[in-house]
């Protein structure tokens, strides 16, 4: 069984010009190497040479023992750009990460960028991604320019999404609002991690898995901090009609049919997530290239080596189909 990678990005250097002028960022060079793009202090981007190197890139999985990589953009996708100007960001993107695919297939897989701003579009770029480009899923955020992913205007994407049965891997973005977030990287650090665990709260009681069903939907870094909360999450379906309005089961049941990525990294969360929700809903990941994690995060979890099989391969050639 491949040891496969579900939680790396593609670096596309038009992408990251772009975005630098759409955002108006600054490029403020590292003392060791990287470049940060930053936004009012807050590091919003980084990058550093390697990540646009597809040799190194391949000779870091060959060292690590890490077969094939599910390459999606990292945050904050193409949701800045205007919406007249989605369409396109997200079309150059999937185009540039299905040639990166292509031009080594048994390497690297692609998850589709979708210019959510128009959902109409949106629903049209996944059939082109899919059927034409060839890519293997959706990568979406957490929001989409403050707006959450249960507004009802996203109903016909996760239908079409669902009818597809298309893999979906969740990246978040910062929240809304990170003014109170102006040190140590907070965005970064905190921020991305609160709104997976709204995004994912909002999705469950919103009643989005129960009314489509039938597609694969991974969480970044572990859900953050939504299998830590599930038994409150639970206590408030008993509690509250509202919790109860668009589900007719406890929260934790449509959470443990969600999958997970490794990138929390910590032995401690890991173990806490697969006694949760169980092993075959864990999928190896590396945060690569920014993080870049090798296996030993997983090879040294106290469990059987099937499990650890399950979690570094098989469960993610189930998803996605390999």
């Amino acid at each position: 069984m491949p040891t496969i990678d579900i939680h790396a990005h593609f670096v596309d250097r038009y992408y990251l010009d772009d975005l630098t002028r759409v955002m108006r960022l600054d490029a403020e060079p590292a003392p060791d190497g990287k470049t940060l793009l930053r936004e009012r202090g807050a590091t919003i981007a980084w990058t550093r040479p390697d990540m646009f190197q597809v040799e190194h890139r391949l000779n870091d999985m060959a060292e690590k023992g890490i077969d094939i990589r599910v390459l999606s953009v990292s945050a904050p996708n193409v949701y800045p750009w205007p919406a007249v100007e989605q369409v396109a960001i997200a079309r150059h993107v999937n185009d540039a990460l299905a040639r990166y695919c292509r031009a080594h297939p048994d390497k690297f897989i692609g998850l589709a960028s979708l210019p959510l701003a128009d959902v109409d579009a949106s629903v049209a770029e996944i059939d082109r991604a899919v059927h034409e480009l060839g890519l293997k899923g959706v990568a979406i955020g957490s929001n989409v320019g403050g707006l959450p992913l249960n507004d009802a205007r996203f109903e016909p994407l996760w239908a079409k999404i669902n009818a597809l049965r298309l893999p979906v891997v969740e990246h978040p973005v910062f929240p809304r609002d990170t003014s109170d977030m102006g040190e140590f990287e907070l965005p970064l650090r905190v921020g991305l991690m609160f709104d997976t665990t709204l995004m994912a709260a909002r999705m469950i009681y919103a009643g989005i898995f129960q009314r489509y069903p039938d597609f694969p939907f991974v969480l970044a870094h572990t859900g953050a901090a939504l299998i830590m909360l599930l038994e409150r999450l639970d206590n408030g379906y008993r509690l509250f009609p509202d919790c109860r309005k668009y589900i007719n089961r406890l929260p934790s049941d449509y959470a443990k049919r969600l999958f997970y990525d490794t990138c929390a990294f910590g032995e401690t969360s890991l173990m806490f997530a697969i006694a949760s929700v169980g092993v075959n809903q864990i999928l190896f990941g590396t945060d690569d290239p920014y993080i870049g994690s090798d296996t030993a995060h997983v090879t040294r979890l106290p469990i059987s080596d099937v499990d650890k099989a399950a979690i570094l391969g098989g469960n993610a050639a189930r998803v996605f189909g390999l």
